[in-house]
């Protein structure tokens, strides 16, 4: 049996996946987390062969929760089930270490088939994701501008952004400003949103 953590924070998802996948002979579904944290503390403690999780979700993102899971050094593989499948973010959890990525739309059978894929060791990537990733162009954006924005939030100030990475108010703004006129975004939450819609933060 493969033994499956799905990791979502809409129940009604999780239950319907659940109920799908324990009608293929070859998959146990052993549990099932509604956010980030708690699903790297259950699949610690399960230690499942596969999770399957959603990108966005409370607290830790599905890349976060990849990143923590392959540093267990556990051999757990871990897939993205989402329907936010744009071409950054499936750059985003591949570089964390996910070894399928998934829309939501896929019938079951096609799920449970990556599923098996990936457990025998292979990746399964959806090819119209894929070839969408491959066209898209490089993010325009430096470091220091992708690491500012990934700090942005509605209520934090420049000023906030600034005591917490150590810089001058005036060098966030700059950095902010750059980034904004490269994705031409009206407001630094846009831009945030800009950058983290092509899975550049």
């Amino acid at each position: 049996m493969i033994r499956v953590v799905l990791v979502d924070d809409e129940r009604l998802t999780r239950d319907a996946v659940a109920a799908l996948l324990a009608l293929e002979s070859d998959l146990d579904v052993v549990g099932q987390a509604s956010d980030g944290a708690a699903a790297v503390a259950l699949v610690l403690e399960l230690v499942p062969d596969i999770v399957v999780l959603d990108v966005e979700m409370p607290g830790l993102q599905g890349p976060d929760v990849v990143e923590r899971v392959m540093a267990s050094a556990s051999g757990i593989q871990c897939m993205i089930l989402t329907r936010h499948a744009r071409p950054g973010v499936l750059r985003r959890a591949l570089a964390a270490g996910a070894r399928g990525f998934l829309p939501k739309n896929v019938p079951v059978s096609q799920l449970a088939d990556a599923i098996r894929r990936v457990h025998s060791g292979r990746r399964y990537v959806d090819e119209s994701m894929a070839a969408e990733a491959l066209a898209e162009s490089p993010c325009p954006l430096t470091d220091r501008e992708r690491e500012m924005l990934a700090m942005v939030t509605d209520s934090r100030t420049a000023a906030d952004i600034a005591r917490l990475v150590h810089l001058s108010s005036g060098t966030v703004r700059n950095y902010l400003s750059s980034a904004m006129s490269k994705l031409a975004a009206r407001t630094r939450t846009e831009a945030a949103r800009i950058a983290r819609d092509h899975g550049w933060i």
